[in-house]
C-alpha cells in the first residue's frame, strides 16, 4: 500500500491542471487514468472518498457548484509543481490520442463531437514562405495512396472464455499507464473490419507485452520430483519460493520465458532464483505449464516433446493476448456465463473497443457481421437472467392492467405487464431504497462508463435500472431504462453502481419494458404523422392501464403487434386504440413545399399549391403560415439575434486553425484551434440541455438561428430551406456542414447558447489558380488536410453580413513535423502536374 504522503502528492499533482477543478464524481477516475491505480481510501482508514478529502484540507479544497456537485480543487504547493506539470502534459497528450482500438478490428464510430481535448498550447509556427532558410527547401512529399486500411480477425479459444472474465491476478503496479477513454460508439459505416494504419501497432503492443525473444533454456532435461531447494542464494522455503513463481506468472499474462525467470525473480524479491528451481518447473503442473502461446490454451506434455524455439522463429510476436470482458469479471466463475461466452466469441470475428489499456485490457467485444453492431458482453450477461422470471406475451392471448411506459416517433411503445418478474423487482428496488437510505451514494459514483453497462440512476424520487447505450462526452451519455423503455440522456455523475451485495439480484431479473406496436398501423402501412403519435402519446400516457390482446408475434425484432383497449372498452374491437386512431383525422401529410437558394444568399420559392412563410411546430403539431403571395423572406438574420463575430487575423498573420470539412482547394471549412475545448464544452452544455427541456412551439422561419439534434448531438444552425413532409435544410454554424432534419428534431437556440462566435470559417487556398477541381485532386486535398490541425496564413477576407457567409483566402502549412514545413498549395500544384501527365 502506498504512503499516506506519496498518496496525497500524487492527488495534488493530478488536481492541478484543472484550474475549475475536478468533480467528486470524475476524481477517481482523472487519479486512474494517470496512476493506474484508485485512491485507496479505506486503506487509510476513510469509509469514503469525501471523507479521506476532508481530511487533507492542506491538498484537497472542496466547494459547491451551481449544479449541487461537489468541486475538488488542488491547493498550491510549490514542491509537486514539477509533478503538475508532467500531469498535464501526459493529459493533454492522452486527449488527442483519442480511443484506443485492438490492431485488425473495424474501427467503430466515435462521437460526433469532432475533436476531444484541449488543444495542447498552439502549433509550431513555419518558415517564412518568401524567404525560406538556406538549405531547407520545402519538400513535396509523395502522393498519397489513399488512407490505407488492414484487414485481420480475433479468434477467441475455448479456454480464453473462462480467461477473459477473470480478474486480473496480482496487485503490482501495471507497466504502462491506461489511457484515457473518449467513446461512443454506435451506427458502423462498414462492414469489413478495417483500422487507419495508426492503430496497426495496437495489438502487437498487447500481444509482445510481457514476452521476450531471448533464447529458451533447454526443457528436455528429466528431472525426478523433489521436495527441496538447493542451498545458496535462495533460502526461501519452497512453498513460498511457488507462490511466488505463481504471483509473477499472475502478472505476465503472456508467460515467462524459463530463461527470464531468475531475473524478474531477482527484481521483484530481491534474491537470486536457484537453478534447481528452473529445472524443477516442469514437475510443478499446479505452478505453471506450457503454454501455447499462439492460441492461448495450456496442456500438459511429456517433457521430451519440447525443444527449444530457435532464432528463426522469434520474430512474429506471440498472437493470443489475454483480456476481461467488462461487465463480466464479477461472475468469472458461473458456469452459465462461462458457457455463454464460450458459445458467443469461439472462432469468431469481432470488433473490439479497449476501456483501460494494461497487461490484461478490460474490454467490449462488437458482432459486426450483421446489420446492427451486437455488444457482446451485454448479450452474454442476459445469461444470468432467471428464467422463472421472463415473461413471453402469447399469441392471441389477453392481458389486463397493463401499463404503458412509453411512445415513440415510429409510432412503436413499450408496455409492463404484471408479472413474476414485476413483483420480484420491486422487492430489489426496495432493498435499494433502505439500503441507500443509510449510505453516501456518491461512493458508489460510475468511475468507467461502457456501452451495456448496467446502474442505476434516480428516477421520480426512486432508483430505476438503466442500461448504458450511447457515450457522447466524459460527462454525457445515453442510457435506456430497462423497465420502461424510455431513452435520455444524463450526467455520468448521476449514475450509480450496483453494491455489489445486490448486484447478481439485479442483473438476474430481465427487463419488464416489452416492446410492442398497435396492430394494423404503421410501421406495416406507412410513416406515422406527428399529429398521430401526438394524439397516441396523449391517450395513453394519460391512462393509468389498459387491456391487451396481443395478434401477432415478429420475433426477428423483439416486438409484438397488440390491440390496446380502455378497461370499460375491453374487448371490443371497434373501441380499440388501433380502430380510435386509424378513423381519426390524423394521418395526412404536409403538402410538399420546396424553397431554392440562389447563390446571392437570397431564396425564392418554388410553390406546388401555397406559399410557406413560416412553420409551427407545437408539442409536435406541425403548422403552415401561408401568405397571400409568395414573397421573398429576408437573408439576413437580426443582429440582436446574433453572437459576436469570429475575430478573424490581419492579413499575412498566421493562425492555427483545425480543419473540419474539406471538399476542395476552392471550399474548405477551418475552426480556430484555440477554440476547439469551448466549443465541446458548448456542445455538451446543449446535449444536457435540450435532452432534458420542456417542448415548447417553435415557429420555423427561413434564415434563422435554432439548435437541430443530428446523429444524438445538438448542434446550432441557420435554417436554409423548408422541404417535403417536415423536414428542413439546415447549415451547421460551427463545423460548416448542410444536413437534413426533421422539424420535430429543431428548437430554439437560446441566448446561452448565443454567447459563444460561430466557429465555421469557409476558405479558399491561397497560391493556386481557381478552377474545376478533379476528383482525383480533391481527394489529394481531402487526405492531405480534413481533420487536421494547420496553420492558416491569411491573404484575404471577403466581409459579409451574416458571419457563415464571410469567406478567407488562406495559405495552409502543415508544421507536425519537428524540422519540415509543408506548404499546401504546393503540394497541390505538382498533384496537378502529376495528374496532367497522367492524362
Amino acid at each position: 500500500m502506498q504512503e499516506p504522503e506519496l498518496i496525497a502528492k500524487t492527488l495534488r499533482a493530478v488536481l492541478h491542471p484543472f484550474k475549475s477543478g475536478v468533480p467528486l464524481s470524475e476524481l477517481q477516475g482523472e487519479y486512474k487514468s494517470l496512476t493506474g491505480e484508485w485512491i485507496p481510501f479505506r486503506h487509510l482508514g476513510y469509509g469514503t472518498l469525501e471523507g479521506y478529502l476532508e481530511s487533507i484540507p492542506g491538498v484537497v479544497r472542496m466547494e459547491g457548484s451551481k449544479m449541487g456537485e461537489v468541486i475538488c480543487h488542488a491547493v498550491a504547493c510549490s514542491e509537486t509543481e514539477p509533478i503538475a506539470q508532467l500531469v498535464a502534459r501526459q493529459r493533454s497528450s492522452k486527449r488527442k490520442t483519442g480511443r484506443q482500438v485492438n490492431c485488425q478490428m473495424r474501427l467503430k464510430n466515435t462521437s460526433p463531437v469532432k475533436l476531444a481535448g484541449k488543444p495542447k498550447g498552439t502549433l509550431r509556427q513555419p518558415r517564412s514562405l518568401n524567404v525560406p532558410e538556406e538549405g531547407s527547401k520545402r519538400p513535396v512529399p509523395r502522393l498519397p495512396r489513399g488512407r490505407g486500411v488492414a484487414g485481420g480477425m480475433v479468434k477467441p479459444s475455448a479456454e480464453s472464455a473462462r480467461l477473459a472474465l477473470s480478474p486480473a491476478a496480482g496487485s503490482g503496479p501495471p507497466k504502462e499507464m491506461p489511457m484515457q477513454r473518449h467513446v461512443t460508439v454506435v451506427n458502423r459505416p462498414e462492414k469489413r473490419l478495417t483500422v487507419p494504419p495508426r492503430f496497426q501497432k495496437e495489438l502487437q503492443v498487447h500481444l509482445s507485452r510481457s514476452s521476450s525473444v531471448d533464447s529458451n533454456d533447454n526443457l528436455n532435461t528429466s528431472t525426478a520430483e523433489t521436495h527441496t531447494v538447493d542451498s545458496g542464494p535462495s533460502a526461501a522455503p519452497v512453498n513460498e519460493v511457488q507462490g511466488r513463481i505463481k504471483e509473477i506468472l499472475s502478472k505476465c499474462s503472456s508467460g515467462v520465458w524459463v530463461s527470464k525467470m531468475p531475473q524478474i525473480y531477482r527484481e521483484m524479491y530481491w534474491e537470486e532464483l536457484s537453478t534447481a528451481v528452473l529445472r524443477q518447473l516442469e514437475n510443478w503442473p499446479h505452478v505453471c505449464t506450457v503454454c501455447y502461446v499462439d492460441h492461448g490454451f495450456s496442456d500438459f506434455v511429456e517433457s521430451n516433446s519440447v525443444y527449444k524455439l530457435q532464432k528463426q522463429f522469434h520474430s512474429l510476436p506471440f498472437q493470443a493476448a489475454k483480456c476481461k470482458l467488462a461487465g463480466l469479471e464479477v461472475f468469472c466463475d458461473d458456469p452459465v456465463l462461462v458457457k455463454a461466452v464460450e458459445l458467443q466469441t469461439c472462432s469468431k470475428i469481432f470488433a473490439v473497443e479497449i476501456l483501460e489499456k494494461s497487461d490484461v485490457p478490460l474490454l467490449v467485444l462488437y458482432d459486426t457481421s450483421g446489420e446492427d453492431d451486437i455488444n457482446i458482453n451485454a448479450t452474454c450477461l442476459k445469461s444470468l437472467y432467471d428464467k422463472s422470471l421472463e415473461l413471453h406475451l402469447q399469441v392471441d392471448a389477453l392481458y389486463t392492467h397493463v401499463r404503458v411506459t412509453s411512445v415513440f416517433s415510429d409510432g412503436s411503445l413499450y408496455c409492463q405487464v404484471p408479472s413474476k418478474g414485476m413483483s420480484r423487482l420491486s422487492e430489489i428496488l426496495q432493498k435499494l431504497e433502505d439500503y441507500f437510505r443509510y449510505k453516501q451514494t456518491s461512493e458508489f459514483n460510475v468511475s468507467l462508463p461502457f456501452c451495456g453497462k448496467i446502474c442505476l440512476f434516480p428516477s421520480k424520487g426512486k432508483w430505476a435500472r438503466v442500461e448504458i447505450r450511447i457515450i457522447h462526452t466524459r460527462r454525457a451519455l445515453d442510457v435506456q431504462f430497462m423497465d420502461t423503455g424510455t431513452v435520455a440522456t444524463v450526467k455520468v455523475s448521476e449514475l450509480r453502481e450496483i453494491p455489489p451485495q445486490f448486484l447478481r439480484e439485479v442483473i438476474a431479473v430481465p427487463p419488464q419494458a416489452l416492446k410492442c406496436c398497435l396492430a394494423d398501423l404503421p410501421p406495416d402501412t406507412g410513416m406515422w404523422t406527428p399529429d398521430a403519435v401526438l394524439w397516441l402519446r396523449d391517450t395513453v400516457m394519460n391512462c393509468p392501464e389498459f387491456s391487451m390482446k396481443v395478434v401477432k408475434q415478429d420475433g426477428s425484432k423483439g416486438i409484438a403487434h397488440v390491440y390496446l383497449f380502455a378497461p370499460e372498452n375491453f374487448p371490443g374491437m371497434d373501441h380499440s386504440i388501433n380502430r380510435q386512431i386509424k378513423n381519426a383525422d390524423l394521418w395526412r401529410h404536409q403538402k410538399d413545399v420546396f424553397l431554392s437558394v440562389t447563390p446571392s444568399g437570397t431564396s425564392s420559392p418554388k410553390v406546388t399549391s401555397d406559399a410557406v412563410s413560416t412553420l409551427r411546430v407545437t408539442s409536435g403539431r406541425l403548422e403552415k403560415s401561408f401568405s397571400d403571395s409568395p414573397r421573398e423572406p429576408s437573408s439576413a438574420v437580426s443582429v440582436t439575434d446574433m453572437p459576436p463575430p469570429l475575430p478573424l487575423l490581419k492579413t499575412g498573420e498566421l493562425m492555427d486553425v483545425y480543419v473540419s470539412v474539406a471538399c476542395h482547394p476552392g471550399h474548405f471549412i477551418i475552426q480556430p484551434w484555440k477554440e476547439l475545448h469551448n466549443l465541446e464544452a458548448l456542445m455538451e452544455e446543449m446535449l444536457l440541455y435540450y435532452s432534458r427541456a420542456e417542448e415548447k412551439p417553435v415557429n420555423i422561419e427561413k434564415n434563422k438561428l435554432y439548435a437541430a439534434k443530428i446523429e444524438n448531438q445538438w448542434y446550432r444552425v441557420v435554417i436554409k430551406g423548408i422541404l417535403r413532409n417536415g423536414f428542413l435544410s439546415v447549415y451547421e454554424l460551427d463545423y460548416g456542414k448542410h444536413e437534413f432534419v426533421s422539424v420535430e428534431k429543431v428548437r430554439p437556440l437560446v441566448d446561452t447558447f448565443r454567447k459563444l462566435p460561430f466557429q465555421a470559417i469557409t476558405a479558399q487556398l491561397a497560391g493556386v489558380k481557381s478552377q474545376q477541381w478533379s476528383e482525383e485532386a480533391s481527394i489529394v486535398f481531402r487526405n492531405l488536410v480534413e481533420k487536421k490541425p494547420l496553420v492558416a496564413q491569411i491573404q484575404a477576407v471577403n466581409e459579409s453580413t451574416n458571419s457563415w457567409d464571410r469567406k478567407i483566402v488562406t495559405f495552409l502549412v502543415d508544421t507536425s513535423l519537428p524540422d519540415t514545413d509543408i506548404w499546401i498549395h504546393d503540394f497541390v500544384s505538382e498533384s496537378l502536374v502529376e495528374f496532367s501527365k497522367d492524362d
